[in-house]
Formats: C-alpha cells, sequence, structure tokens
C-alpha cells in the first residue's frame, strides 16, 4: 500500500514539473517557429532570373533593397534574415520557389516577368505563403505585382540623346520583344522625338536577355550605320553593348560614341581601359531597390498588398536618370528637369505602347 502511494506522489511531481517546465518555456516558444526561428524577424527572400544576382541590372537592384532591408531592421543574411537563390535556367524558378517556402521565409520574390508562371504555380500550391513579382501581374491573392513607369525613365534619357547625337542617328537594342520591353522603346523614342524632330531611332531585338555576342555583334552594325549612341534595354545582353563601344573607341580615340545603360548606373561598364574616356552617357534607373525594400516594410507591418498590382514612377523615385553625369550637358540636364516636372504635373503623358505613340504630336 505504501508503494503504491509513494508511486502516485511521484508520478504527480513528475506531471506538475512537466506543467510548469511547459509554461516556462511558452515565453520562448512564442518567439520561435517550427524550425526554430525567431518569429520577430520577418523574413525575406527572392529567386533571380537567369540574370543572376550580380547581373549590375534589376536582379542586382532587387538585392541591394532586400540588404537594405536587412540592414534597416536588424537582420543577417540566412535563413532568420533575408537570402536569395540564383537560377541558371527557367528550370530552376519553381525548384527554387519551393526550396524558400520550405525553408519558411514569410515574403518571396520572384525578380523579372520570365519567374511569373512559376510564381503562379507555387502560389497556387503554398496558399499559406505570400509571394511578390517584378515585371508583370500575377492574378493570385498571395502575390503582389510590382510594375514600374520605365517609359518615363526611359524618355529622359532619349531627351539626353536626342540633344547630344551629334549625327542624328540613335539606336535601341531591347532583348525580348514584349510588352514590358516596349515601354522601355516607345518612351525613349518619344523623348529623343520630343527634343530633336530631326532624329532617327533604329530598333533592333536580340532575342534574348542573356546574350552578350548578339547585343556586341548588333551594336558594332548600328555604330558602322554612323549610330552614334545605344540606349539598351537587354539585361546580358546589353554587357555586349558595351563591349563594343569601348573596343570602337580603344580604336578610335576621338570618336564620340556612347551606349545609355539600364536599371542601375552602369557607368563602370563604360570605362574604357589605359584612358579617362568613359563611352556610358547616362543610364536610366529603374529602382527595383526602392520597390523592393517599400513592399518588405508594408508587409512586415502587416500591410501586405495581396492581390493588387503596385506601380512605381517618377513620383514614388522608381525611374530616373543616374547620378552619374560626367557625359551629360548642363543644357540636357536642364531638358530632364523640364520635362521631369511636366511629367509629374501631368501636362505630359509619356506613351508606353505604340498605339500611344502614334497619337503623340511630335
Amino acid at each position: 500500500m505504501k508503494k503504491r502511494k509513494l508511486g502516485l506522489a511521484l508520478s504527480l511531481v513528475l506531471a506538475a514539473g512537466t506543467l510548469l517546465g511547459a509554461c516556462g518555456n511558452s515565453e520562448n516558444d512564442d518567439k520561435e517557429s517550427s524550425n526554430g526561428k525567431n518569429k520577430d524577424n520577418f523574413t525575406v527572400a527572392m529567386v533571380t532570373d537567369t540574370g543572376g544576382v550580380d547581373d549590375e541590372s534589376f536582379n542586382q537592384s532587387a538585392w541591394k533593397g532586400i540588404q537594405e532591408f536587412g540592414k534597416d531592421n536588424g537582420l543577417e543574411k540566412g535563413k532568420d534574415g533575408y537570402n536569395y537563390l540564383q537560377s541558371k535556367s527557367d528550370a530552376d524558378y519553381a525548384k527554387n520557389l519551393n526550396t524558400l517556402v520550405r525553408e519558411d521565409y514569410q515574403l518571396i520574390y520572384g525578380i523579372g516577368f520570365l519567374l511569373a508562371e512559376a510564381v503562379g504555380e507555387v502560389a497556387d500550391q503554398r496558399p499559406d505563403s505570400n509571394f511578390a513579382i517584378v515585371d508583370t501581374v500575377v492574378d493570385k491573392k498571395n502575390v503582389a505585382s510590382i510594375n514600374f513607369k520605365e517609359q518615363q525613365g526611359s524618355f529622359l534619357v532619349g531627351v539626353i540623346a536626342g540633344m547630344q547625337t551629334k549625327t542624328n542617328k540613335v539606336g535601341f537594342i531591347g532583348g525580348v520583344e514584349s510588352e514590358l520591353i516596349k515601354k522601355f522603346e516607345v518612351g525613349f523614342k518619344a523623348g529623343v522625338l520630343s527634343v530633336n524632330p530631326d532624329a532617327k531611332v533604329e530598333v533592333k531585338y536580340a532575342g534574348d536577355f542573356n546574350k552578350a555576342d548578339i547585343g556586341k555583334s548588333t551594336a558594332g552594325s548600328m555604330y558602322s550605320s554612323g549610330i552614334d549612341i545605344i540606349y539598351h534595354a537587354a539585361g546580358g545582353t546589353g554587357k555586349g553593348v558595351f563591349t563594343e563601344a569601348v573596343e570602337q573607341k580603344q580604336k578610335d580615340p576621338k570618336r564620340e560614341i556612347y551606349v545609355i545603360g539600364v536599371d542601375s548606373d552602369q557607368a563602370k561598364l563604360g570605362a574604357v581601359p589605359g584612358t579617362d574616356d568613359n563611352i556610358t552617357l547616362t543610364s536610366m534607373l529603374k529602382r527595383v531597390d526602392v520597390a523592393v525594400k517599400d513592399l518588405s516594410e508594408k508587409a512586415k507591418e502587416g500591410n501586405f498588398p495581396g492581390g493588387k498590382v503596385i506601380e512605381y514612377g517618377i513620383e514614388e523615385n522608381g525611374v530616373g536618370i543616374s547620378e552619374t553625369k560626367d557625359n551629360v550637358t548642363e543644357e540636357s540636364l536642364k531638358a530632364v528637369e523640364e520635362w521631369t516636372e511636366k511629367i509629374k504635373s501631368g501636362e505630359f503623358v509619356v506613351p508606353g505602347t505604340d498605339e500611344e505613340f502614334e497619337k503623340l504630336d511630335l
């Protein structure tokens, strides 16, 4: 009988200890998810397209925005903070997105319209996860779509090209012809012709965003035809445009030829080795970093705009021209300021499609 009472007493003590232990750990448990993460951290990650995180373009800009968000919120690179996965081919898109879902990131970005199908599929499969897509629209309740008014920034660099061309021949090289890249092309043409109606704008598409050799050969053909300024919206293909311009400048240092960069400040791509020359005229900034950081802050505060389209233009500091202005004249900069005010005020609406361009009175 005594043994039975002693056993019962021990059982009650152990049970009480278990309950106290559980109560004592509840605060820590609240701060940790099932995989040990600190719930106080708002974790974000991104999947690049095939251009990679160091593309000197929008993937790199997006990563910059995520890093800035992490720094502002005391996060570190890794599963408890922020990270990225790089895609070597389109087959990696869905796989990388799913990897980040399994790692329990609270907001996952697909960088570039090429990821649209994968983001849509994974969003359907993972309805409790939140995603964002850049440069297109994925109409899902758990996906926020980030778009830009690229035509506005392209118009401004077109103004510079139109005012500074010496031959009245300028070129545009796009990656893949699409609704998105058309905004770059049309805005640029409108900018050139608004300040220089005598100019001619030649347009070529490479059919790929990651073929530097095609960009190089296309630029070579344009420069040979007398074109002196080329604006590219071609991702990695655009690096070939810079290579060709640098080589041509090395062969003929007196010739004035330029490239207008895109997405990020691409001045360093225009440096001519062994000289102080730089063939980058300016760059059209597409502030993916601003958009990614802004949306991450909104989501962290509980205002994730799932199912909505957020558009960034001049008014939101989403597009503009680069800070590097060594090759831009004061006259051109003044014109850029004037046109910027006209766009902000609504006095002038920059076209983004062929149909809108045709309606302009140029």
